[in-house]
């Protein structure tokens, strides 16, 4: 949006309890949510706040926040909280701490070396680089898994590539047994708890997980200190616990840990792994795999080490011992409150993490310093008159590394009253340079795009919507593709699995969500080590804090926009075009199954294998897959088409409406509020109740990848086809729980 010269109206004119809307000739430019007077004001009061955010004080806030290792637990992490608290105070806002008492590892002893062919002994730790002090800093949490076992194995090494269930097909077929090995994978390809989930399935003794040169090393670009890439020692640290069966403190799921634990054990904990895990750095794992034999990797496994990638097993062995300091340790979340000025009961959130595996710059305190400086400004717009009409909470959660614990304890500790006042909570983690993305609920879709539409990129000088769109256009697989992207009026957004704080909001709890951030152009291979440090930060990625202070526009411009309108801007249509899409995505897949399935039986019927480099190796022919029979999907079609109506009935009457008294208006607002958990399926997702939506979750095997209307597309992947006609049915009926919301609050606007 160009710079529009407003007057600042006066505030809302109110008789007798109702708002009227002044003639919509007088203001050309329409919200979604507000009257047309309404609207004006929020323009006027949004254009206010988006000259506020200071990059400099975003720079200054990431300083200070990534200065020292601050892992959960730390001194300084609770030093840090501390200092969030009082920049909240000092700003003027009510703020303060809450506390919860979880579970949380850290390494006493870690070992790994090859005892055959040759005596090899990892360092397991990062060295310093010249012209980054913090990186020989002390008080750093050594590279390590946390919620890996404790465990001591010696064991023959095989190498799994990604580790993932498809590579472990491969490797059946390649006659390449890997139970009682040690299995070593390395990064990508799915998120790192799977890979010792999947391990274990298939009976390994352990797993070693590396970085590999091509995906984030000396292959992808300079290491650091050159370039923004890993270096030879540089180790990504993280969870590995089974974050897809549950988030937040392993041994209270679903119920938040205010208290410290008398008695307690790990057998509580169902999310841990089954074998000890530990990760590693490609200067150490080269030697390992460089010492194996048997089959040379298939071409699209091997990575950028200068060696033969060879999958054994042996006659590397390597013996792999790792054991933990298991306590229960504070985490320290901040909560800065906002009270609304017309609905104080209806509330909106914003989150970020500022925990740190060691200093954390871009991961996360790049996200928290923008949230920072967007409170910062939110209370310069409180002293020039602004009310929000609705409640913000700006949250800082600790904890989110080791499996999203802090804003897991709060929100189910908070359920109940978040089930009666959340309207949506927007997450923000790691910023960078580049271009912005977002993901979240549908009916999120159109207020994402309008205000994408009005903040401006820093570097191209166009707005942020426009970059977004050339971005999807050029990342678009074919023409038509790229025909919709341009012929669409608003860009998709992502749907949301997990990986960051908005998990308990969305899929636990059925707020509406949303996750922004900018990236893309920065590069880097820093992520959860010791060179993700201000030093990197600064010479790498948001060099200039530009970005930052874009984000604090959008995020602002978002909440601004939620907490203010008359009637909240959720737009069902797109919702409905996302559950359409869904329902023909699960039947391509159908489709696609039944093909492959018939394809592999000719392919056994022919006796055809794959083919491997090495003549020698064996080949065992693929198991014939069960039958892919026709399901019927129809319930999700005819749920889809009911969404679609009442959208359309729901848009009509919004456009309908021209005033209204307030307490109309919250009952419309109340109404759309549960639509999100309309979605919410009784009782959670099989084997994993914890996660409820019947829309978005984690993939079992995906970690943070979505599986969208996930009981019925994981039942098809998983071969369970007896399964799927009855996920099809309950999902659908949740569709219809939704669209009956919709359709109400269409006849209370009417009304």
């Amino acid at each position: 949006m160009g710079k529009e010269q407003l007057n600042y109206p006066p505030p809302m004119l109110q008789t007798s309890n109702r708002l009227f809307s002044a003639s919509p000739s007088l203001f050309k430019l329409a919200l979604c949510g507000f009257s047309d007077h309404s609207a004006a004001q929020e323009r006027a009061w949004e254009e206010q706040y988006r000259s506020l955010p200071d990059a400099a004080v975003i720079r200054e806030n990431d300083r200070v926040l990534s200065a020292s290792p601050h892992p959960l637990g730390s001194p300084d992490d609770e030093k840090n909280a501390r200092w969030i608290l009082g920049k909240f105070r000092e700003w003027g806002l009510e703020a303060s701490i809450e506390t919860f008492y979880v579970l949380f590892p850290t390494p006493k002893e870690r070992v790994l070396e090859m005892t055959a062919p040759r005596r090899f002994r990892a360092a397991l730790a990062e060295t310093a680089v010249s012209g980054d002090p913090a990186s020989a800093g002390k008080g750093q949490l050594p590279p390590y898994n946390a919620y890996s076992i404790d465990g001591d194995v010696t064991a023959p090494l095989v190498y799994v590539n990604y580790g993932v269930p498809a590579d472990y097909e491969r490797l059946e077929r390649l006659g390449v047994d890997v139970k009682g090995k040690i299995v070593i994978a390395r990064y990508g390809g799915g998120w790192r708890g799977i890979k010792p989930k999947v391990a274990a399935e298939h009976g390994a003794a352990g797993c070693v997980i590396y970085s590999d040169p091509r995906d984030d090393g000396y292959f992808a670009g300079d290491v650091y200190p050159d370039g923004p890439y890993r270096p030879a020692q540089g180790v990504q640290r993280g969870s590995v616990a089974d974050m897809p069966i549950s988030a937040g403190d392993p041994l209270t799921p679903g119920v938040g840990a205010t208290t410290r634990p008398e008695h307690w054990s790990l057998s509580d904990a169902k999310t841990l792994t089954r074998i000890p895990v530990l990760p590693i750095s490609y200067g150490d794992a080269q030697p390992l795999l460089a010492a194996l034999a048997g089959p040379v990797a298939p071409a699209e496994w091997r990575g950028a080490l200068p060696i033969t990638y060879h999958i054994g097993p042996g006659p590397a062995t390597a013996h792999l011992k790792v054991t933990f300091d298991w306590k229960i340790v504070p985490a320290h979340d901040v909560i800065a409150r906002i009270p609304g000025s017309v609905w104080p009961d209806e509330w909106i959130l914003h989150g970020n993490h500022y925990d740190a595996w060691v200093y954390g710059a871009s991961d996360p305190i790049s996200g928290q310093a923008a949230l920072l400086e967007e409170a910062r400004s939110l209370a310069q717009l409180l002293k020039k008159g602004w009310r929000p009409k609705r409640t913000i909470l700006l949250c800082a959660w600790d904890g989110e590394e080791e499996g999203l614990l802090g804003s897991t304890e709060w929100a189910e500790t908070h359920a109940d009253e978040l089930g009666r006042k959340a309207v949506a909570y927007l997450n923000t983690d790691s910023n960078g340079r580049g271009y912005f993305r977002a993901g979240g609920s549908h009916s999120l879709e159109t207020l994402v795009n309008e205000v994408a539409g009005e903040i401006t990129d820093p570097e191209k000088k166009m707005p942020v919507a426009r970059r977004w769109r050339l971005r999807e256009i050029e990342e678009a697989k074919n023409d038509a593709g790229r025909r919709e992207i341009r012929a669409r009026k608003d860009l998709r957004i992502d749907a949301l699995g997990s990986g960051s704080d908005f998990t308990p909001f969305l899929q636990h709890l059925g707020i509406a969500s949303l996750n922004f951030e900018f990236g893309g152009e920065g590069g880097g291979g820093v992520y959860h080590s010791v060179y993700d440090d201000f030093a990197w930060y600064t010479r790498f990625d948001d060099t200039d804090f530009s970005y930052g202070r874009a984000l604090a526009q959008i995020t602002g411009t978002t909440v601004l926009r939620l907490a203010d309108a008359d009637i909240l801007p959720f737009d069902f249509s797109a919702l409905a075009d996302a559950v359409a899409r869904y329902v023909g995505e699960l039947e391509k897949l159908a489709g696609e199954r039944r093909e492959a399935a018939q394809e592999l039986d000719v392919e056994i019927d022919e006796g055809l294998h794959d083919a491997v480099s090495d003549p020698k190796a064996p080949l065992v022919p693929p198991k014939r897959k069960t039958p892919v029979p026709f399901f019927d999907l129809s319930p999700l079609q005819n749920a889809s088409d009911d969404l679609k109506r009442a959208a359309a009935d729901f848009e009509a009457a919004r456009a309908a409406a021209r005033a209204s008294d307030s307490a109309s208006l919250a009952r419309v607002n109340a109404l759309l509020r549960e639509t999100e958990q309309a979605l919410l399926r009784p009782g959670g997702l099989p084997g994993r109740p914890w996660f409820r939506h019947s829309l978005y979750a984690p993939g079992l095997y995906t970690g943070y990848e979505v599986k969208t209307m996930p009981t019925v597309r994981e039942a098809i992947e998983q071969e369970k086809y007896a399964d799927v006609d009855g996920e099809a049915k309950k999902t659908a009926a949740a569709i219809e729980r939704c669209a009956a919301k919709v359709r109400e609050a269409a006849r209370e606007l009417s009304h």
